[in-house]
């Protein structure tokens, strides 16, 4: 065990730990950061001075209300402190407070084909802005992208025009959420909503390194960006919320596209089960535990679920009617 180790030494090397295994961790720096100002502000130093009183005093400290953020912080600080005893930085997990209940999770919003029709039209409405050109256009792909492709918002607003494999119609995600690149593949409609607005940007005179969504013609857009614009057209919409589903916000298109993978594999008989990691991967995640957060179930998928269980089902029961 080493008992020198500073809280802030202790930090960069888990920080360097996670990173060397591909993973961003820029959300988790910022709270162990605090984390190591909060020990310094009460002249702790070494990171073996840290006490559970005194980890259970910092996260008191932190104004999260909502049981989700304040589950990400004790993560964050506990699968800091897990590895620090891994490392034998530390004889055991300074930590007592638990986890708090979920218990106002409402099903996310997923949008079915006509309403996801009503918000690209809208989208592409949009009239230009004097610092947002094309801000239509742009909105409507990004848009597009997210509910077609299942992309996260970042990963839409963050591409660049080499990032289109037209040969191949393939779309070359890069720096996903676990700080790893991969291979979308698309069919025709995306092809030619990306073949679209490329050929804007390349008659703005853009490089293939230019991004491919921009207002300035250097940067692109901000995810945030896309977001405000988002629920700025949403109200307009007058989508139907039922009870305990919360309000439409751009993730939404990403879980729209997931269940409705789902419910497509199973109108066409084919078996999800064994068509999940597909699916995992095609959406950049890292097994498919994190595939099952999106699968909604809905009254659809129940519906095709029954009638997939009672096609099974009824040679048993004509035989046992016998």
């Amino acid at each position: 065990m080493s008992p020198d180790i500073t809280v802030d030494a202790a930090v960069e090397r888990f920080l360097a730990h996670k990173r060397a295994l591909a993973r961003k961790y820029h959300s988790e720096e910022r709270e162990l950061r605090l984390l190591a100002r909060f020990a310094g502000e009460r002249d702790v130093r070494l990171l073996g001075q840290l006490t559970p009183l005194l980890v259970d005093e910092f996260l008191a400290s932190r104004p999260r209300s909502r049981p989700r953020s304040f589950n990400h912080l004790l993560g964050v600080a506990d699968g800091f402190f897990r590895w620090a005893v891994a490392q034998e930085l530390l004889p055991a997990v300074p930590l007592l407070t638990g986890r708090r209940r979920v218990t106002s999770a409402r099903i996310p919003f997923l949008f079915g084909t006509a309403q996801a029709r009503q918000l690209l039209t809208a989208a592409a409405q949009l009239p230009d802005g004097s610092r947002a050109p094309g801000r239509g256009q742009i909105f409507h792909a990004v848009f597009a992208l997210c509910y077609g492709l299942g992309l996260r918002a970042g990963e839409a607003s963050g591409l660049h025009l080499g990032d289109i494999d037209a040969r191949r119609s393939l779309l070359v995600v890069r720096g996903g959420k676990f700080g790893k690149d991969r291979l979308v593949p698309h069919g025709p409609r995306i092809a030619a909503l990306l073949a679209a607005q490329a050929g804007r940007r390349r008659a703005d005179g853009a490089a293939e390194s230019g991004p491919l969504f921009s207002f300035d013609g250097t940067r692109c857009i901000h995810p945030g960006t896309a977001s405000q614009t988002f629920h700025h057209l949403v109200p307009a919409l007058g989508l139907a919320i039922p009870d305990g589903v919360a309000p439409p916000v751009l993730h939404s298109l990403r879980h729209s596209f997931a269940v409705g993978c789902l419910l497509r594999w199973y109108r066409e008989g084919a078996d999800p089960q064994a068509r999940l990691l597909h699916l995992s991967t095609f959406m950049g995640h890292v097994d498919p535990v994190s595939t099952a957060v999106y699968l909604t179930v809905t009254a659809q998928l129940l519906d095709e679920a029954n009638r997939r269980f009672e096609s099974f089902a009824q040679p048993a029961w004509l035989q046992a009617a016998l």
